[in-house]
Formats: structure tokens, sequence, C-alpha cells
């Protein structure tokens, strides 16, 4: 039975008071022109960096305020070829040259979306629409620039109010740091976005108070993947550029201060029990933080003092407290002449802020200079939404910025996967990616990471013997168990998923060089190193049927067999077959139990009797007793016996002589 109705019960319910408050605050926006509450605050700051061609046709109406009407029968039909073996998700070398090339010479057209100039008496109304207009304007641009040379641009962030946020970080800050990643930095790096930093105007980028206020700092963040040698060459790459840089690893530093935390939470508590004075407990945590300073030290420079290129400042891995001490030095002086507040006082804090692509690690990075979790970090790309302010210390400030991927040249969708831009768990075509890590990771690295054993396809299958993306993903998905639904074949969508995530997070290491430079160069030392670490792991199995069905296949081939370079497993299967001496098949050269009898080779031709069971040739009288046999007879079996029927003459009479092979010599 439903409860009584109250005095208070309200009949239209929870949906028809939700649906008055918006209206009233619609009307309230429209009359005053004031902000106010989004109606949909849910979606306003969604990342939005893919879109169907539909969505895009509307969100841009949408940003013009234009309405369109749609027109039927305009259909075009796009006929793709078939038949390539190449894979239709990349590029040839050929073609991928060409694109380069053109990337060189449109770089310049690639701009960041500006903040049009504004004035503290325009309206909101204006101010929005004028915001508005200037990013329907740089969309266009883009476009154009897509349809006018057919490039591809990565999949750059849509949306308005995602930018706004970086405005609004841009004007807060005095310092911007852009951070990339150590792996590829050129892809991170948005050299437009540097020089719009110098182009903002004033404390607040109102226009007429100058440009100029602000400089810019690139961040190279998981700078530990790098070894010493990578690191100088980025280094003497950036100093012809004359772009001011940094190397630093969040991660190395997240790790080491956690190992400071529990080192001293076990000596305090060892401290506790022993119960020692006040005094002894001061002066002995004065020594260790004078020991862990050392500690940090040795730390970064591991393994790497003894080199030359260890050796070279440029490309040291920086500390916490080294990169704020860089943070002070970088930054432009706020008391002086380039001072951004044209008011007195000047600025007692210096505020640096944090830009760049989704997932290069800048939340790690806030974490590791403030030495406690206060920004959520995720493999996620998109994770931060907003920006943040953090008081780091008394006289300095961060301003974490969402992740944007800016507009940029791209090869292929494929490349932006690999690079963590794109998020994996969304993705609905593998082969292109798969193939680039196995296009950038040799064969023996791959089986020595997740010890498999990768079987390329054949010359005479159809290959050209190098292991292709299909031949990875399903020698990991059946060493892993990963099965699709139905006849259980390998799932390769979920292995892909796997393994890119396995390249993101730099399980399998592949570390781009500067231009000029051979990849394959630059990596010889990491490959070594991957090869070092996964010595002596246990091979994974490489199928799922057990020994005695009948769809079983052997996965190694007899060491007694001789074998062709390149070929495929029937033709190793038939070497096999005839070297072994425990097959059981008719190629062997051995006898084995055929129906109950000992079975030894196939006789069933004259030249097969001119050669012994164990291969060698037949000689002497042996010899003319197979060359009359050949030439007169047939070898027959009855019995599991072989016999010769010869039409002849024994004393003038016409017979047929029978000879069972154990008496053939006594002919």
């Amino acid at each position: 039975m439903p409860p009584p109705k109250g005095k208070n019960h309200n009949p239209s319910g929870l949906g028809r008071a939700i649906i008055n408050k918006k209206v009233k605050d619609a009307r309230r926006q429209q009359e005053s022109g004031l902000y106010t509450t989004d109606v949909d605050s849910t979606t306003r700051l969604q990342s939005i960096t893919q879109e169907r061609d539909l969505d895009e046709f509307l969100s841009t109406a949408t940003l013009a305020g234009t309405q369109f009407t749609a027109e039927r029968r305009n259909v075009k039909i796009i006929n793709a070829p078939t038949g390539t073996q190449q894979n239709p998700y990349l590029l040839t070398e050929e073609e991928e040259q060409k694109t380069l090339q053109k990337h060189e010479e449109l770089k310049q057209q690639l701009r960041v979306p500006r903040r049009p100039p504004w004035i503290k008496t325009m309206t909101t109304a204006q101010l929005d629409r004028q915001e508005k207009d200037a990013f329907l304007d740089w969309r266009r641009g883009l476009a154009h620039l897509q349809e006018r040379d057919g490039l591809l641009l990565t999949p750059f962030e849509r949306n308005i109010e995602v930018w706004r946020q970086l405005w609004r970080v841009l004007e807060r800050s005095h310092l911007v740091i852009q951070i990339v990643d150590a792996r590829n930095p050129l892809r991170f790096r948005c050299a437009d976005l540097e020089t719009y930093i110098n182009d903002v105007e004033g404390p607040e980028g109102e226009a007429g108070t100058g440009p100029g206020k602000r400089k810019s700092l690139l961040l190279i963040n998981k700078a530990d993947l790098l070894t010493a040698k990578q690191r100088q060459v980025w280094a003497d790459y950036f100093d012809a550029q004359g772009v001011q840089y940094a190397f630093f690893s969040a991660m190395n530093a997240t790790a080491l201060q956690e190992a400071r935390k529990n080192a001293l939470a076990a000596e305090q508590a060892q401290l506790d029990v022993e119960e020692r004075a006040t005094g002894e407990i001061e002066e002995q945590s004065e020594e260790e933080e004078e020991q862990e300073s050392e500690e940090e030290r040795y730390l970064f420079s591991l393994n790497e003092e003894d080199t030359e290129d260890g050796r070279d400042p440029r490309a040291r891995v920086l500390s916490v407290l080294e990169l704020e001490d860089l943070f002070v030095r970088a930054a432009p002086d706020l008391s002086g002449e380039c001072s951004m507040i044209l008011v007195n006082p000047p600025p007692s804090k210096l505020v640096v802020g944090l830009v760049g692509y989704p997932n290069v690690g800048k939340s790690s990075t806030i974490n590791s200079l403030i030495g406690e979790k206060k920004v959520s970090v995720s493999s996620t790309p998109g994770k931060t939404k907003h920006f943040q302010t953090i008081q780091l210390s008394p006289s300095l400030v961060l301003c974490d910025c969402p992740g944007l991927v800016f507009p940029q040249f791209a090869t292929t969708r494929a490349d932006l996967v690999c690079d963590g831009v794109l998020p994996i768990d969304q993705l609905r075509e593998h082969t292109g990616p798969t193939a680039l890590v196995v296009k950038r990771i040799p064969q023996e690295v791959l089986e020595a990471t997740y010890g498999l054993s990768i079987k390329p396809r054949s010359i005479e299958e159809g290959g050209d013997g190098k292991i292709t993306a299909e031949n990875f993903l399903v020698a990991y998905a059946i060493g892993r168990g990963f099965t699709r639904s139905g006849q259980g074949n390998p799932d390769e969508a979920r292995a892909a998923r796997h393994i890119l995530k396995d390249y993101v997070t730099a399980k399998l290491l592949y570390c781009h060089a500067p231009p000029g430079i051979s990849d394959d160069e630059f990596n010889e030392e990491t490959r070594r190193i991957a090869l070092q670490r996964a010595e002596g792991k246990k091979l994974a199995p490489t199928t799922r049927v057990v020994k005695n069905a009948d769809t079983y296949l052997a996965s190694q081939v007899s060491t007694q067999t001789s074998t062709v370079q390149g070929s495929g497993y029937r033709t190793q299967r038939l070497d096999q077959d005839f070297f072994d001496s425990n097959s059981n098949s008719a190629m062997a050269p051995r006898p084995f139990v055929r129906g109950g009898q000992a079975f030894t080779r196939s006789k069933l031709y004259p030249h097969q009797n001119a050669v012994a069971d164990d291969g060698s040739l037949v000689t002497g009288r042996r010899a003319r007793i197979a060359a009359v046999m050949a030439s007169a007879g047939a070898l027959h079996s009855c019995g599991g016996s072989s016999y010769v029927i010869t039409d002849g003459t024994v004393s003038g009479i016409h017979c047929k002589i029978y000879a069972y092979e154990p008496f053939a010599d006594s002919l």
C-alpha cells in the first residue's frame, strides 16, 4: 500500500522541478546577459578529439549559431583499392618520405587558437561571440589545410571550453612549462605554443598591455627511459634550435620519495621502541637527510658517471630541488621592467603553468614536486578536466592545465595510438598500431620479452620470412590463452590491447631519434639492455592443444632436420619425417611397424630396389639381380613379405619364377 500523500506533496515530481529550474536559469541569463551555471555542466568540459562527419557538422553549426537544411540525393561513392599486401592503415616508405617533406613545408600554417583581443569594457555576450567567431575561423583554416593538401592532422581538441582553460592558464602564469615525453619529444612539442606564450599581453591578456611578459621552458619528462648518450643527442638538437630545456623523471623522483618515507618510518618505529632521547633523534635525522641527498645524486648518475656522455651537465636528469631552482632562474623578473603587473605592488608569488598533451606526466610531475599526491593520475588521456592551482611554497604556485591535443601533422593514426595520444581501450582498429610495434621492435626482443616463439610466414606460403602483426598477435594470444567465443580462435584484438599498453608504458621500449639520425642506431643500446633483462625467461606455450590430439603441431623441429632457410611448416615437417629415426612415416629410412608387421620402406618401383634399407647403393651380385628384376618383373607384397615375379625359361620350359626377398641372393 503506497504511503499517504502529505500536505506538501508535489504531484509534478522531481523531474518537473528540474525542468522548471533550467527554464528559469535560461530566462535569467537572457535578460541579464550574465553568465550562469551551464545547463549541461557534465559535458561542457568534455574533451573532444575525434568526431564523426555528422557530429562535426552539427557542432560546427552550433558554434556558428547557424541553421542548415539537409540536401537529399547527394551521394558520392568512393571505391577503395583492394588486393594490396600493404597495410591500408600505414604508409609505404616512399609515401612517408613525401608526407614528411610536405609537413616541413607547411608547418608554419599550424597555429594554436588564440584568444581574440579584449578590453574590460566589453560585455559578456560580446566577448563570448568574439571568442566563438575566432575559434570557428581557426577550425575553418585547419579544415581548408586538410582538404587542399590532403594532409592528416592529429585529432586536435574541438571543444572551445577546453581551450578556454588553456587561455586562463597562460594569462595567470609567469613561466609556462611545456611537458613532453622523452621517447618522442617532437611529437608532443608544439612550437607555435611557444610563440603564443610570448604574444599574450599583460597580466590578464587584456589588449594594449604589451606582449613579451612570459617565458617558456621545455621539460622532457620520463628521461629515465633514455640513455646518457641519447639525452646528449637530444641536447645537441635543442641547443641548435635555441630551445630552453631540461630533463626530468617524475617516476624516479616519486619512487625516491616513497623510499625515503618508508625508511624514515621504519627508523622512527625502531627509535620509539628503544626510547631514545629527543636530542639524539634530532641529530640522527639531520645525518639521515645528508645521506639521502647523497643517495639521490648517486641514483640519478648510476652507471653513467664513468662515461663521457654521463658527465655532460646538459644531459643530466634533474632532481626535484634542482627543478624548483630552475623554475626560479628561468622565470621573468617580477620586480623589474618586464613585470607582468603594471600596478604596484609587484606580485609576491611566481605562478608556473604546466601544459602539454594528455598522458605525458603533468600530474605526476606536480605530485613529485610537492612530495605527496595532490592531483589525480590516470593512464587514460584527458583525466584532468579543469585547471588547478597548487601552493608549492610561499613564493611558488603551480597551475595545472587539462591535457590538450594540439593540432599537428601526423602520418597515420597508428602513430598517435603508439604515442599514447589516443586511448587504447576505445581503439577499433588494431592492425596498424601493432604493425608499427613489430616494425620498430626486433623479433628477438619481442620473443625474449614475452617468452614467445613467433613463426613468420615463409616464402613458399606467400610471405617474406619476416614476422607480421598477425604472426605476433596469434603467438601472444595462444601463449596467454586469449580466445574468442565460438570455435576458440585466438583473440587478436584483446592481445593487441595488451601489447599496445605495454608499448605505451615502456615495457616495449622504443625511442625516436632527432631528425637526421637513424632510429636503429639510436636504439641499439636500448635493445641490448632489453635482451639482457629478458635472459632466462620461461617460454610461453605455442599451442593449447594436447600432444595426443589430431590437431597438435610440434613446437620445434628436430635438431637432426636439415631445413632450408625461410621454409614453411610443410617443408620442415617433410624434412623431419625423413630424418627422424622414430618417425612412423613412409619417408623414414628405418623399419617401423605397420599393421602388425615390420615395414622398412616402400619398394613398389624398380629403382627403389637398387638402394639398401640404410640408404647405401647395392653393388655386385645384388646389383645384377636388381637390374634383372627392374627389367623383367615387378615387386609385390604379400603378408608383409616381398617377392618378385619373373617370366623366364628354365631347361627349355617357360615358367614364372617367384623369388622372395630374403632369398633374392640365391637367384
